[in-house]
């Protein structure tokens, strides 16, 4: 073992090797161009009573601070079997998909500002005189990171992204619009050459601001793109499957029974860590392996998630869903990669079946407890099957478990996104994704 540990104590130590880069340009001007490196260490020490935690900067100094931790510390012969320590898993591998021709630490200063400029000098077309103001970025961030504890389990695993993002501000007859598109990477090179994407994106907005319409305020059938099924299906649903909201509600616990119906049939999320999306982590802070969990299997509530915590509480088992945004902080329940799992149904027979409704095709936003509120970027209406114009709405918004009830059709056409949660103060990469969707109906205004 790296670390000589106290015996009837609990001990665990994360370690981050931590790099990043990004290069910003505005209206032709360079904003910032940085580079950052971290190494940092979080020391904890359980007596089954209370946590003794320590952070710092300096490695050499990790078993110092496991002894003085040990110190404040009551020795406990029972460590062993607390309900909580019990549930952290004994495991020792080395996962490493990063360090090879797609290290994104080899790249260069040069070449975050060649991809930059190069979709600049692509994207941005000046005669275009609703386009007001403009800006390009890359960014990228790789981690390295090392588990130990006292029960023998060993982890080192790593983890990388960049993005490339271009946003345009239009004005039209007054007001203000944002085109604005991200592409998120494991590799540099998948980020090149996909100028059409932005474009697409810019030139969708230009025809949303010249030509959308005011939304007659009501309830309509509504269709959702998988962008927009993906991100009701992460704060709908997938905060609230994180366990520790639960802990100290026995309302809650009793409302949220497993095996209760809770969606149609044709519904079923999924939380899973293994998958090459952007909420990878094959093991969690906690050391435990993650878990593919069903939370709703063909309408049934089936799982939730859980750290060594929650897990030991609620007499469930952990599915490794314990993650810390970095060394700093402490590992909460998060998600990792969470969707929707894709149907069998054609996305084009899904909006030949609506009359009169609404496609919801992107958002800015998305909130969700017992009522979920959506604000799209853009709508569009659906007559007689087919997409027409656009939509000006403000924001979708219904009855979280109305809404999955509702849900009657679930398309073929499964989607991953990639993006960040916020919880506790702490950021995390997340994947989200979904399929089209219909909904008998949601309220738009």
């Amino acid at each position: 073992m790296k670390y000589k540990f106290p015996q009837d104590l609990f001990t665990d130590v994360r370690i981050e090797d931590y790099k990043s880069a990004a290069f910003y340009v505005k209206n032709g001007e360079v904003e910032s161009n940085s580079e950052v490196t971290i190494t940092g260490a979080m020391i904890r020490i359980f007596d089954g009573k209370m946590w003794y935690t320590a952070e710092t900067n300096d490695i050499e100094s990790i078993q110092t601070k496991i002894d003085e931790l040990a110190l404040l510390a009551k020795p406990n012969p029972n460590i062993l079997k607390n309900k909580i320590i019990k549930n952290y898993s004994v495991n020792n591998q080395t996962i490493r998909v990063f360090n090879n021709e797609n290290d994104l630490k080899k790249l260069t200063r040069q070449d975050r500002e060649s991809i930059v400029w190069d979709y600049y000098n692509k994207c941005v077309d000046k005669k275009i005189k609703e386009i007001k103001a403009n800006h390009a970025s890359f960014y990228y961030s790789s981690k390295i990171k090392y588990y130990y504890n006292s029960k023998g389990t060993s982890i080192e695993q790593d983890y990388q992204r960049a993005n490339i993002h271009v946003g345009f501000e239009i004005v039209v007859d007054g007001v203000n619009y944002w085109a604005f598109k991200t592409l998120n990477e494991f590799e540099f090179e998948k980020l090149k050459g996909r100028e059409k994407e932005f474009l697409e994106e810019r030139d969708r907005t230009l025809d949303y601001a010249k030509n959308g319409v005011p939304v007659e305020p009501g309830e309509y059938t509504c269709v959702l793109a998988p962008a927009v099924t993906a991100v009701f299906t992460h704060e709908s649903f997938g905060h609230k499957s994180e366990s520790d909201f639960m802990l100290n509600d026995k309302t809650l616990q009793k409302e949220w029974v497993l095996g209760k119906k809770v969606a149609n049939e044709k519904v079923s999320i999924i939380d899973e860590g293994d998958g090459l999306y952007h909420g990878y982590c094959p093991y969690d802070d906690e050391g435990n392996k993650k878990q593919k969990v069903f939370l709703i299997k063909d309408g049934i509530l089936t799982g939730r998630l859980h750290d060594a915590k929650s897990a030991a509480i609620l007499k469930e088992k952990p599915t490794g869903n314990a993650r810390a945004q970095d060394s700093d902080n402490t590992p909460l329940v998060r998600m990792t990669n969470t969707f929707m799992d894709a149907g069998t149904d054609d996305p084009q027979d899904i909006i030949k079946g609506v009359k009169d409704g609404i496609y919801v095709y992107d958002w800015n936003y998305g909130t969700g407890q017992s009522t979920f509120t959506i604000q799209p970027k853009k709508c569009y209406r659906i007559r007689d099957g087919k997409i027409c114009e656009p939509l000006r709405v403000n924001v979708v918004t219904g009855n979280v478990f109305k809404t999955l009830f509702d849900i009657d059709a679930v398309g073929n056409d499964l989607e991953f996104f990639s993006g960040t949660c916020g919880k506790g103060n702490q950021s995390i990469p997340t994947a989200t994704g979904g399929p089209t969707i219909r909904v008998k109906k949601l309220t738009i205004n």
